[in-house]
């Protein structure tokens, strides 16, 4: 059972969030928290699989909220959820170590199909959306080309298989397209991260946008 702690200061999201997910076999609501303080302390006390969290709340903001709770030794697995297409604070969540974000407006199968991705790690939640922000974020900014250098350490295998990350493929997808067993690609994502020097895959994708290694017109990988 997946058990999620719903942070928003609406309380009307708040409910239909929980009757959504509560719906469903494998996912239950274990608390709400109305700001961003209350978030960290219930985060702490319920220690939930995954803290669904809204950006724009009092006494302390979504993005501050979760930077405290990804510093914990052990911790959940955060889901940012922004009404905010291309606002600074998706850049700024994803900063602060969230593991991955969503769009309000997304529909019902999204979030709960998002909140399975992201507890297993696999992959950013819709990656669709992801990838466009972050390509339409990074344009307004020059690339990292310091941080770039790093891609000389990677394989052309492991490049590959980084863009193919930066579609937001999981494992399994990867593997089919490139042809190599899950396992195989695992090996590789786990070797991607430690060469860039970053904590996850979710890390690893950000990476790509800001140094320019991927971009809003960067072809598929084949």
């Amino acid at each position: 059972m997946i058990r999620v702690l719903l942070a928003d200061d609406d309380v009307l999201v708040r409910s239909g969030l929980r009757a959504l997910l509560d719906a469903e076999e494998d996912l239950t609501v274990v608390g709400e928290a109305a700001d961003g303080r209350e978030a960290v302390e219930r985060a702490r006390s319920l220690r939930p699989d995954v803290v669904l969290m809204d950006v724009r709340m009092p006494r302390l903001d979504g993005v501050r909220a979760t930077r405290e709770i990804v510093a914990w030794p052990t911790r959940p697995r955060v889901l940012v959820l922004t009404t905010f297409d291309l606002d600074e604070v998706v850049d700024d969540a994803l900063d602060a170590g969230a593991d991955g974000f969503l769009l309000k407006r997304a529909t019902p199968e999204q979030l709960i199909d998002g909140i399975r991705t992201v507890v297993a790690g696999e992959a950013l939640v819709a990656p669709a959306v992801t990838r466009r922000l972050l390509a339409a974020y990074a344009s307004r900014r020059p690339p990292d080309r310091e941080r770039l250098r790093l891609a000389a350490h990677l394989t052309e295998r492991e490049a590959e298989i980084l863009r193919a990350l930066a579609e937001g493929l999981s494992n399994a997808e990867i593997a089919s397209r490139v042809f190599l067993a899950p396992e195989t690609v695992k090996t590789h994502v786990k070797a991607i991260l430690g060469k860039l020097g970053v904590r996850d895959r979710t890390q690893a994708v950000v990476w790509a946008y800001r140094t320019g290694f991927v971009g809003a017109d960067e072809p598929r990988s084949r």
